[in-house]
């Protein structure tokens, strides 16, 4: 099977439903599966063999979609979920629990911040917020509890590549995976070439691409040794009592280094629910067959975005990560060499209220809380994606009173150039009259 995305994307995982020789894959949009027999049942539920069950727990459809993406990421197995919230929930809840404690980038999508600092910590398992600008400093938060690292490759609003193959080095030291959200970056970047353990998506973002679906997907790299340090990580060592005393890392060594995923499908999925629909697997597959294409142009569509406001008087600032200087370039161009993605984010002259200006006159793109939809997006995170933070969490992740972000879409660059144009220019209108006034 070829290795390049174009063609993974087209084609692994599926080539025709076996019953109608159908190419495209069906919507199983069934809850049940018959049986062949008691004791194929009972060899299903005891995971002496693969198969079908309850589509809470596993589906065809979902299977063809978790495959794909597992190959284009060059991992060895994906779960579907819900969402991209489930997601990272499922990737931490997978090793950790009540007493433990895990260690992440400051640098954070809003909700990721809030679940970690909040929920997680209501269910008695801690963070750690360090600065990803010191790799080191994972390790200095590291204690013997600690299960999991976690961050984002390229995190909104700062856009600084994270330094993946660095801080994975430092957590196979002491036996903990890297976990990275790879929902700003798909094709370019695969964090498990680079080291990381774990790789998961908001399916939501550039996966899906057309804003009509929630979903998720946690990809197992089968890469990481999770017996090297057995204390460390306990729920994958240690007998399950929820599985008759199964040791998970004994008890699919045979189907291969798949241990953390099928933990979490069988134990977490099956028991906390949060399952993606076959309909919306379908059509994360439509958008998946196009996303390669589709990023390549975002990501042009974005460079030349930044380039226009970095020629504009009214804006202060411009975060793209082909603007960075120092650490922000060096990371920049060793993993983000050639495409940077979609992602631009601004600063007016006129700081919240100028943003907001900005915002309201605005005329194709859209004002949601989302990314990587084919269109283009704006919002004012602080406002909206980062409002539940503080006003120093705010800061810790980047994001300012008068910080805007756009996602920049597939649009002609010629039509996305004369919206900003427009609004920027109404945005400072209004400014010059209100300081006339």
């Amino acid at each position: 099977m070829s290795k390049h995305p174009e063609t993974l994307a087209l084609h692994a995982g599926w080539r025709r439903d076996s019953a109608t020789n159908a190419i495209a894959v069906p919507i199983y949009q069934t809850t049940s599966y018959q049986f062949d027999s008691t004791e194929h049942a009972a060899n299903l539920f005891a995971l002496k063999e693969f198969g079908n069950i309850y589509t809470r727990i596993m589906n065809p459809t979902l299977d063809a979609f978790e495959k794909r993406v597992a190959a284009m990421e060059g991992g060895v197995a994906a779960l579907a979920l819900a969402s991209g919230q489930a997601a990272s929930a499922f990737s931490v809840q997978n090793l950790a629990r009540a007493g433990d404690n895990i260690v992440s980038s400051t640098d954070l999508y809003g909700g990721t911040w809030n679940l970690f600092q909040n929920t997680l910590k209501d269910m008695g398992i801690e963070t750690r917020f360090v600065d990803p600008a010191n790799p080191e400093a994972f390790a200095n938060a590291t204690d013997d509890r600690t299960r999991v690292y976690y961050a984002e490759t390229l995190p909104n609003p700062k856009l600084i590549p994270f330094p993946i193959a660095e801080v994975a080095a430092i957590g196979r030291k002491f036996g903990i995976p890297l976990v990275m959200d790879n929902t700003a970056a798909p094709v370019l970047v695969k964090p498990i070439e680079h080291g990381a353990a774990v790789s998961m998506y908001s399916t939501t973002k550039y996966i899906g691409g057309h804003g009509t679906s929630i979903g998720g997907v946690v990809v197992d790299g089968g890469n990481f040794d999770w017996e090297a340090h057995p204390a460390r990580q306990p729920l994958l060592n240690t007998p399950d009592p929820s599985y008759h005393g199964a040791i998970w890392t004994q008890a699919v060594k045979p189907l291969g280094p798949i241990a953390y995923i099928i933990r979490m499908r069988v134990v977490l999925l099956r028991d906390l629910g949060a399952a993606m629909a076959p309909f919306n697997g379908f059509l994360f597959l439509q958008g998946l067959e196009t996303m390669p294409l589709r990023m390549r142009e975002h990501s042009k569509n974005a460079l030349a975005v930044a380039h226009f406001l970095a020629g504009r008087k009214d804006v202060t600032r411009v975060i793209h990560p082909a603007f960075h200087k120092g650490l922000g370039a060096e990371r920049t161009a060793k993993y983000m060499p050639h495409e940077q993605g979609g992602l631009v984010g601004f600063e007016l002259a006129g700081g919240a209220d100028a943003g907001r200006r900005f915002i309201d006159s605005l005329q194709m793109f859209y004002h949601v809380a989302n990314i990587g939809d084919a269109r283009s997006l704006a919002i004012h995170p602080a406002s909206t994606t980062h409002s539940q933070l503080s006003a120093a969490e705010q800061e810790a992740t980047g994001v300012t009173a008068g910080y805007v972000r756009l996602s920049v879409g597939i649009e002609h660059i010629d039509d996305i150039l004369a919206d900003l144009t427009q609004a920027l220019d109404a945005a400072g209108g209004a400014a010059v009259k209100r300081a006339a006034e």
